[in-house]
């Protein structure tokens, strides 16, 4: 009974052993199944990111790499001939049959005094009036201001007041002149007397004896001799200066007056009128106020009409040139640190007026108004298809000479020598030059671009084929662990085919 009893409870075992096994051999199954379909779905990812990649590189081999422009694309050689100031350009040759030519060019001269663009200028509005900095503008060929006469005049280097009366303007000049002048006591101390004979021909020294009053002179031995009778009357006064090594110079004649003082020669100052000439007054005679600028504070009433006569012609050039009427214009003039010459600068009155209204906080134009000067400027005139010109090469076949008929009818022409030189349009090459690098960046970006995609691709690639290993890793290790399940199921049959048998 009893062993019965133990057979029952081992087959029992073996039994509920089998389907444990049996069970965890559906649970790898399962594993080993779900790992495969993920190594699956890697290798779908694989390949995708495979496939991408690939499209890139086609689209790298696909690129076309910029290539910078050559400056010989932008060179060409050029003829000239000078025909006094002008120089011609030529732009066309065309052979004909008979062996002449037909010729184009282009006649260029500098003209050195014209309306030409100048750098634009800020300005700001004050009270209605327009200012650049502290200079107003002014209507071309105004001027609204009174004539009036300076205050002082230079004449001979000497600064004067001008000062004016019922007959004019004038000028209070002070000369030295000669005259008698008051002796002082040192003069009288140092009288020198001489008594001259009858005729003049001849004078002797005298003395003044300071007690008596009288006169007196010295013989050859120092003997005084007194002279009675001898007044100051009778003898010529002197001062005799000892600095002075001209004697005329030195000799100062000194007079007695009827009230007993003294006066010698000398000089005084006589302040008198000088009443100026009208080509004076026109030489200190200008525009109150004009300009608001004082450099022309200085102009003459001839050089401001003058100046007024050239903004005519000035106005009537930016007409010409630009269309807008004289009156349409409005002025300033800028000194030339240089030539010490005023320089005009134009700005249009509908330019200033349409942007007068858009101002900020300090008065000042928000847009930068155009500026005109007078300056330099290439004229071009085109001369066209003029017959019947013969021309001469040198050994390289290049052109040396130009022969140009005359248009007079007598058959002859005139010869003028060609000047063979190489042009790049530089301007042309520098914007090819601009396109090149703005393509060359472009493409270096699109490069960068496609290789930082390959780069994330392939990071993702090692991620994935890290994975695939892991799952490999992971499937030898099921199968391992299936086996030994395998044994054991095996086992467990047989065990129990056994106890059944």
């Amino acid at each position: 009974m009893r062993i019965g009893t133990q057979e029952k409870m081992k087959g029992k075992q073996t039994v509920m052993g089998m389907a444990a096994s049996q069970a965890r051999f559906l649970g790898l199954t399962a594993r080993k199944t779900n790992v495969e379909f993920e190594g699956q779905q890697i290798n779908q990812q694989r390949t995708s990111l495979s496939n991408q990649s690939a499209n890139y590189y086609n689209d790298l081999l696909g690129m076309s790499v910029p290539t910078p422009p050559s400056v010989d694309s932008y060179t060409k050689t050029v003829y000239t001939f000078e025909d006094g100031a002008l120089t011609n350009e030529i732009t066309s040759l065309i052979a004909q049959n008979n062996g002449t030519y037909t010729l184009s060019y282009l006649s260029k001269w500098q003209d050195d005094y014209v309306p030409v663009a100048a750098s634009t200028s800020v300005i700001n509005v004050q009270n209605g009036n327009y200012y650049v900095g502290t200079t107003a503008l002014r209507i071309l060929g105004s001027i609204d201001a009174e004539l009036k006469v300076n205050d002082e005049i230079i004449l001979g280097g000497e600064t004067y007041p001008v000062l004016q009366d019922g007959s004019g303007y004038y000028i209070e000049k002070t000369e030295s002149v000669k005259a008698m002048v008051p002796c002082t006591d040192e003069d009288i101390a140092n009288f020198e007397y001489y008594l001259f004979n009858e005729d003049f021909t001849s004078a002797e020294t005298v003395y003044k004896n300071e007690e008596t009053g009288g006169f007196y002179k010295l013989d050859e031995d120092g003997t005084q001799i007194d002279l009675p009778g001898i007044t100051e009357e009778d003898l010529i006064i002197s001062l005799w200066d000892e600095t002075e090594t001209d004697p005329e110079n030195a000799v100062t004649l000194v007079q007695k007056n009827e009230d007993g003082t003294y006066s010698k020669e000398g000089y005084e100052d006589v302040t008198s009128k000088q009443y100026l000439t009208d080509e004076q007054i026109d030489s200190i005679t200008n525009y109150a106020g004009a300009f608001d600028d004082p450099t022309f504070s200085t102009m003459t009433r001839d050089q401001i009409d003058a100046m007024l006569r050239e903004e005519a012609a000035w106005a009537q050039q930016l007409e010409d040139k630009y269309g807008t009427p004289a009156e349409m214009w409005y002025v300033r003039y800028v000194s030339d640190s240089t030539t010490g010459s005023q320089k005009p600068y134009f700005y249009k009155k509908t330019d200033i007026d349409n942007n007068a209204n858009q101002v900020d906080e300090n008065g000042n134009i928000l847009n930068n108004i155009n500026c005109y000067t007078i300056g330099s400027d290439t004229k071009v005139e085109e001369i066209k298809a003029i017959e019947g010109c013969r021309v001469e090469r040198d050994s390289s076949g290049r052109f040396i000479s130009i022969h140009i008929p005359n248009n007079d009818g007598t058959g002859t022409y005139t010869e003028y020598a060609l000047t063979t030189t190489t042009v790049t349009d530089q301007d042309a090459y520098n914007d090819a030059m601009n396109e090149y690098e703005h393509e060359k960046y472009l493409y270096d970006q699109a490069i960068q671009d496609i290789n930082a995609k390959i780069e994330i691709i392939q990071a993702q690639d090692k991620n994935l084929e890290l994975r695939l290993k892991q799952l490999d890793t992971e499937q030898s290790a099921i199968q391992t662990e299936m086996d030994a399940v395998q044994k054991v199921i095996e086992k467990n049959t047989e065990s129990t085919f056994k106890t059944f048998g």
